[in-house]
């Protein structure tokens, strides 16, 4: 499954920005408010693809972007200014990165993409200091919610690119709290939810 996605998204990435940055610019906009703009702080992409979200990050903190297609991070390098950011080609389920290394990680329309939701958002924990945030942006599906037409297609468009079927909820990992849970686009098909790591007593 992990080659197919990453030889499809070899394929997508030339056209990738062009289909997906202006529909989802706003969002990814409000998304990254979360991150703090006072206190400087150590801040994960994971799953950078081609570097979307760069041009709505302060400029105070340092970066590590890491995605798993070689030529999505190829143009989200392409794409950096004058950033701080680390480049690092790797698989967001296993991330090659010590437990707590980071104060906040940004998990935007990754989620749905891996095999295995579930693992992706257990090593953003994992990775996260505690008292850090994760910032979501992606499709999700509520508790108990039918949406017939996303299931049903989720078969055929999880080997090309993306899951339609995940319920947030269903991930949510022991240990991380919910600060916010905001509908976004499409009538709430994606969501954006911060997450807070809690301080073990």
């Amino acid at each position: 499954m992990i080659s197919m996605l990453r030889s499809s998204y070899s394929l997508i990435a030339p056209i990738y920005d062009a289909v997906i940055e202006k529909a989802m610019r706003k969002a990814r906009e409000q998304s990254l408010l979360a991150l703090p703009r006072s206190e400087p702080g150590n801040v994960l992409i994971s799953g950078a693809g081609t570097g979307l979200d760069l041009p709505f990050l302060p400029g105070l903190h340092r970066y590590t972007a890491l995605d798993f297609n070689a030529a999505m991070l190829s143009r989200a390098r392409a794409r950096n200014t004058d950033l701080k950011i680390d480049w690092v080609l790797g698989d967001s389920m296993s991330l090659p990165f010590s437990d707590e290394s980071f104060d906040h990680i940004v998990l935007h329309l990754i989620t749905a993409v891996v095999p295995h939701p579930q693992l992706c958002l257990s090593e953003a924990a994992r990775v996260l200091k505690s008292g850090g945030s994760i910032v979501l942006f992606d499709k999700f599906l509520r508790q108990g919610q039918a949406a017939p037409l996303r299931r049903m297609l989720t078969p055929l468009s999880s080997r090309i690119a993306t899951r339609m079927d995940v319920v947030f909820e269903d991930i949510l990992q022991p240990g991380l709290e919910i600060v916010s849970d905001a509908p976004m686009l499409l009538g709430g098909w994606f969501r954006g939810i911060v997450l807070r790591k809690m301080t073990q007593a």
